[in-house]
């Protein structure tokens, strides 16, 4: 299961209003935010494309204005993905 830390950037005088709509989405968890409108918050995806799609959807949302990666971690994913006989990692 990737997980990924990510930087929100919003419009300032939006702030709350897009804390609330990011929390709308499933996997995602807000864990704080400052003044200039930079919202910390963590992704739990089942895959790689199902984070991309979360991001893509975190754009979307009116008043943001930027998304930047912080953390990302995909050793689940890879295991899984050995186990499955669909990627070696050499």
């Amino acid at each position: 299961m990737p997980i990924g830390g990510f930087i929100v950037n919003v419009h300032p005088d939006h702030l709350e209003n897009s804390i609330r709509d990011l929390k709308k989405i499933s996997g995602l968890e807000v864990y704080g935010s400052d003044e200039k409108g930079n919202v910390v918050v963590v992704l739990e995806a089942d895959s790689s494309k199902a984070m991309e799609e979360m991001v893509e959807k975190i754009m979307k949302i009116e008043n943001v204005l930027s998304v930047g990666l912080t953390y990302f971690n995909v050793e689940d994913e890879i295991e899984i993905q050995e186990e499955q006989g669909k990627k070696t990692i050499h």
